[in-house]
């Protein structure tokens, strides 16, 4: 019986992919073999030697203590393009808020003091202030060109947008998705410089910290809005709040409301809307679902963020072990001898490695006792060996 540990609400169609028979899900369990969360912050969480496998609902994981885990062997799921579509309407629609005034506008009408005999002369008199500009024909750049990026490309040139995007690291199957009116900018420059729209799809890492600031601000269009439904650190916030003062902006729409501009008239914020929806906690559930219990039933990592893909098939004879390690040479061969000299042979073997993490799956036709686990656990770089068992169910 596996047991996992669910430190946030997870939407209930992902919970049914849990069996019960081979599963007890719940918020306070002992010595779980998962951990699955949204939003809770697990930095200064104690885990237990238990823990196998962490996923998060949602792509990304700035909650999560990558470099701890990763160290302890135990590979970081999450569930990337599950709530894309969310995300992609979200930023469609901040886009026409932006654009059409709608957020003062309905302010306007809510706040309208006046007798119902002047309701209508009041609004044709003051509706104009509220007059806007219609987003077809304009041009979009989308920075980051993902799950989320690509959809909201996509999306935009179906509605009449001339759409630029820029991602150096496109992989191959989003190339495929995208529309082959999407124009392609080699450089970010490209996008500042030409766009009247700028819409942001990129993870907080070292590299996009603040890749927003006072320089590429000088680069815009002082007509441009900036959608940053990404993460909130990619922008500079002192920079942003001097180019809407000087101008050097139109709008800012946001799903990471700060403080400082909350009570700004051209910013418009949202509080973090981007995969509240009933279809993306379903989608992130199910996928995360399906992940842990490919993993923790037969040992393969689907999307993780810290450990390779590996695919492999949930059938094997008798025994399966992963093995995680160092990515070092000569690995694979210790772990190879350990096995020979204790007369198995391997049916199957499977090695794939990322950055400092390498994770080998190794077939075996029979059982393998305690003593030889203790020797793989043994060499040198072993971070962590797990046996599946297929007798035992």
């Amino acid at each position: 019986m596996f047991k996992i540990l669910a430190l946030n609400n997870i939407a209930k169609a992902g919970l049914a992919e849990f069996p019960a028979d081979l599963y007890s899900v719940s918020n306070d369990v002992s010595s779980p073999d998962a951990i699955l969360v949204r939003s809770y912050d697990l930095h200064d969480f104690s885990f237990p030697a238990s823990v196998k496998v962490v996923g998060r609902a949602g792509a990304g994981v700035n909650n999560v203590p990558l470099a701890r885990l990763t160290e302890r062997g135990v590979p970081v799921f999450n569930t990337p393009g599950a709530n894309a579509n969310a995300v992609c309407e979200l930023v469609l629609a901040g886009m026409l808020m932006a654009s059409r005034h709608l957020n003062h506008a309905l302010h306007y009408v809510k706040n309208l003091n006046c007798c119902e005999e002047e309701w209508e002369s009041s609004i044709e008199r003051d509706k104009k202030q509220f007059a806007g500009q219609e987003i077809f024909g304009k041009t979009l750049g989308v920075v980051g060109l993902g799950s989320v990026g690509v959809k909201v490309a996509n999306a935009a040139q179906a509605l009449g947008m001339r759409v630029i995007g820029h991602d150096p690291q496109i992989s191959v199957n989003r190339a495929w998705e995208l529309s082959s009116h999407v124009s392609q900018a080699k450089h970010l420059d490209d996008i500042l410089r030409a766009a009247d729209y700028i819409s942001f799809h990129v993870p907080l890492m070292a590299e996009t910290k603040g890749m927003i600031s006072t320089p590429e601000f000088n680069k815009m269009k002082p007509s441009v809005v900036l959608l940053n439904f990404s993460r909130e650190g990619i922008i500079d916030h002192n920079a942003l709040a001097a180019a809407l003062q000087n101008q050097k902006i139109y709008k800012y729409v946001s799903d990471f409301p700060h403080p400082y501009l909350k009570d700004h008239d051209a910013v418009i914020n949202l509080p973090h809307l981007g995969a509240s929806t009933k279809e993306a906690e379903e989608n992130c559930a199910i996928m995360l679902a399906k992940q842990i219990r490919a993993f923790l039933e037969y040992g393969a990592i689907g999307s993780a963020v810290n450990f390779p893909i590996v695919e492999t098939s949930p059938h094997y004879p008798l025994i399966r072990l992963a093995i995680v390690n160092a990515n070092v040479p000569n690995m694979v061969a210790q772990i190879s001898s350990i096995l020979g000299s204790a007369g198995f042979n391997i049916v199957g073997l499977l090695n794939r490695s990322k950055d400092n993490i390498a994770y080998t799956l190794i077939d075996l036709d029979q059982d393998v006792d305690n003593q030889v686990i203790t020797q793989l656990k043994n060499i040198p770089g072993v971070i962590q060996v797990r046996k599946m068992d297929k007798s035992s169910g």
